[in-house]
């Protein structure tokens, strides 16, 4: 005999039911008795799960052959008559016409109290019955018996008068339902049949969400009945804006506003949205909006913001980044620029955390989300070195780099103590440390001692000689106690620091980073501009050591945030890191040549198009990178002309801007001309004009090399 259509339709979700190996344990236990049953709230973002599990709950308690009923909030009229009338017409329970509330009530709990057994009933989506709690807190719950095990699950948690009430705070247990664990997606995919070279692009764009694990494995399944001709495409929900179609419904009820629309999409961007950052990502007011995402049960508040549950961000900037491009970019941009004003202004502490902000929008970019651990990293803390400490950082060394290593680190901890910082976690054990070298700093016995520090100085003797007051430093070590240099939080966090030492250290020229596996970390660098230097690559106690090398003198640092801001936001897989028109580097002599040349060519636009001064940061700052040539020629005169100013209306410097004048900008005929416009000798003349070219250069110098 054939099953029931009700049956063969429970059988086959249940088939695919996976996880919730805790929730599943409580359930038992309440049935078996081992708690007292109570109210259950359960509450979760749309498509998480909740009707599965309840309906997986029912089934089991059917099993175990316990009277079960079970509701649906959406089908119920919010009154306290229609709401009785479904639970006695569920329970087959008769009542009779005209009866009252009061006798009803009655009924239904002398039928609850005959039964020998736990009696569970499991209402859905209670959000639609939300005018009904206070009625359900002081008449209808308080005359159901002992036995009555009451299961109310919906999208919100319960409102505040639950747990203001003492006795209702003790009898309602409140459980928030999550995404799925890993390991349980892995599961539900493979009962879905879909490839496991998918699944990790999967995880990655639903974070374990149920629903959203639901609709890919459908397309999966409706590629494989088209012929599987595609069946091996790399998932990206930028394919499939039918998903995330369904999915934005499912969290966002109803349409929302353009405005609320566009408060959904900023805070699905950022990593923490506060109030102020909202009102400069959407350009007005955001106090209504910011309360109107608080509201909502996919959105969580942390001690520093609110952010989106994983698979809703994920969803929301799919939408975007597919509906709206032009949209992504904009917000993008404000996000860059608001923290990079919050980072000038900050201190070491909340430096960390802006830059913790600003990475987490280049998340999505492929080559960058495989490199960094985009967790939250708030539990881990980094501080200078204590003394005490030392002892367990060389052995952390010596044990994930042999004896050599430590010895050297040894070293270098001692000689520069205060270029070491340590992250610890919690309980402030030691999770991990870096150790920057500052090369000019150190001296010629220390450099030459250690083969990573002689090749780095090596090299810039010979490819980027440091200028006067310039600095360069070298990540020479770093590291995680229990996972060396792999993926990891504390990983993360390190690279946090060592943008954060490149973007604030004064006069900083070069940088070098050094790593155990040069070509594992290839991508992320080259996306980041930086060069593999062969020429620096080292070798200790038999170990091969790569490095990558930076000039902040051709690519500054803030340019260089808004390049990685620009590549994040194109379609780009694939970058070089030498690609970007580099800075011209200029040694003293040089730049001052230079500076005379532009003076004598003021009046050839010609002459000073090929001047090396526009190539160099100070025009380059002024003019802007996409500037034409025309555009840095008049940057350059203006800056002459302020570092003319900066003479006037002193009694000494004003001979000299005098000189300057009537040779350059306003030039007589010969300079014996210029002398007697001046009314001075030709030799004091010649005297006022050299000390003028020497004044307007050393203040361009000054300006080049201070930024």
């Amino acid at each position: 005999m054939a099953k029931p259509l009700a049956e063969r339709l429970t059988a086959a979700r249940r088939a695919v039911f996976v996880g919730r190996a805790r929730e599943q344990k409580r359930f038992a236990e309440i049935l078996s008795g081992a708690e007292a049953p109570g109210v259950l709230w359960l509450h979760g973002p749309g498509g998480v799960g909740k009707s599965t599990l309840l309906r997986e709950w029912a089934a089991t308690a059917c099993e175990l052959k316990f009277p079960v009923s079970l509701l649906d909030g959406r089908n119920i009229e919010p009154s306290p008559a229609a709401f009785l009338g479904v639970l006695t017409g569920a329970l087959n329970l008769p009542v009779s016409d005209g009866a009252t509330h009061a006798i009803i009530l009655e009924s239904i709990g002398q039928y609850f109290a005959a039964k020998p057994k736990r009696v569970v009933i499991l209402v859905d989506t209670v959000e639609f019955l939300a005018p009904l709690e206070a009625w359900w807190r002081e008449e209808f719950l308080p005359l159901l018996p002992e036995n009555v095990f009451l299961v109310l699950a919906g999208r919100n948690a319960p409102d505040a008068a639950w747990n203001a009430d003492a006795g209702w705070r003790e009898l309602v247990h409140v459980q928030a339902l999550r995404n799925l664990e890993d390991t349980d997606t892995a599961d539900y995919l493979k009962r879905r049949s879909v490839p496991v070279a998918q699944h990790n692009a999967i995880l990655q764009f639903t974070h374990g969400h149920p629903l959203a694990l639901s609709l890919v494995a459908d397309v999966f399944a409706q590629r494989k009945a088209n012929g599987g001709a595609d069946i091996s495409l790399q998932f990206t929900p930028e394919d499939a804006p039918e998903v995330v179609r369904t999915l934005l419904n499912q969290l966002v009820e109803g349409e929302p506003s353009a405005e609320r629309r566009a408060a959904l999409e900023a805070c699905a961007l950022v990593r923490l949205t506060t109030e102020d950052l909202l009102a400069v990502l959407l350009d007005e007011d955001a106090h209504k909006a910011f309360a109107w995402l608080r509201s909502l049960s996919f959105i969580e508040t942390g001690r520093q913001g609110l952010f989106p549950h994983d698979m809703a961000r994920e969803v929301l900037l799919a939408d975007l980044r597919w509906r709206n491009p032009g949209q992504h970019r904009l917000l993008h941009k404000r996000a860059r620029d608001f923290y990079s004003a919050r980072f000038q202004k900050s201190g070491t502490q909340e430096q960390q955390h802006i830059l913790m902000d600003y990475v987490f929008l280049h998340r999505h970019n492929p080559m960058v989300r495989p490199f960094l651990d985009w967790r939250e990293n708030n539990t881990l803390v980094s501080g200078p070195m204590r003394a005490e400490e030392t002892k367990e950082i060389l052995a952390m060394v010596k044990a994930h780099e042999g004896k050599e290593s430590a010895a050297l680190a040894q070293s270098w901890l001692t000689a520069q103590p205060q270029n070491v910082i340590v992250i610890r976690d919690p309980q402030g054990k030691l999770a991990a440390f870096m150790a920057m070298v500052s090369l000019p700093q150190a001296s010629a016995n220390d450099i030459a001692r250690d083969p990573a520090t002689k090749a780095a100085y090596d090299y810039l003797q010979s490819h980027a000689p440091l200028r006067s007051g310039e600095e360069s430093t070298m990540l020479r070590f770093w590291m995680a106690r229990d996972s060396y240099q792999d993926i990891s939080p504390a990983q993360s966090l390190i690279f946090v620091n060592a943008v954060r030492h490149n973007l604030t250290t004064p006069n900083l020229a070069f940088t070098f980073f050094s790593c155990a596996a040069p070509e594992f970390w290839a991508p992320l660098f080259n996306y980041a501009s930086s060069l593999h230097l062969t020429d620096v690559d080292f070798n200790v106690g038999g170990r091969d050591y790569g490095v990558y090398g930076h000039d902040w003198r051709a690519l500054p640092a803030m340019e260089w945030l808004d390049l990685l801001g620009e590549r994040e936001v194109t379609s780009a897989t694939q970058y070089n890191a030498a690609v970007t028109p580099p800075l011209d580097v200029l040694t003293r002599e040089v730049f001052f040549d230079a500076v005379r040349d532009a003076l004598r060519d003021w009046h050839r636009p010609d002459d000073l198009r090929r001047n090396p001064l526009l190539r160099t940061r100070l025009v380059v700052n002024r003019a802007g990178r996409s500037a034409s040539d025309d555009e840095r020629v008049t940057a350059l005169q203006s800056l002459i002309r302020e570092a003319c100013e900066t003479m006037r209306g002193a009694k000494r410097e004003g001979k000299f801007l005098r000189a300057l004048y009537h040779s350059y900008i306003k030039p007589a005929p010969t300079q014996e001309r210029a002398a007697e416009a001046m009314n001075v000798p030709f030799s004091t003349y010649r005297r006022h004009l050299k000390s003028g070219l020497d004044s307007v250069a050393d203040y361009l110098w000054k300006r080049e090399i201070g930024g």
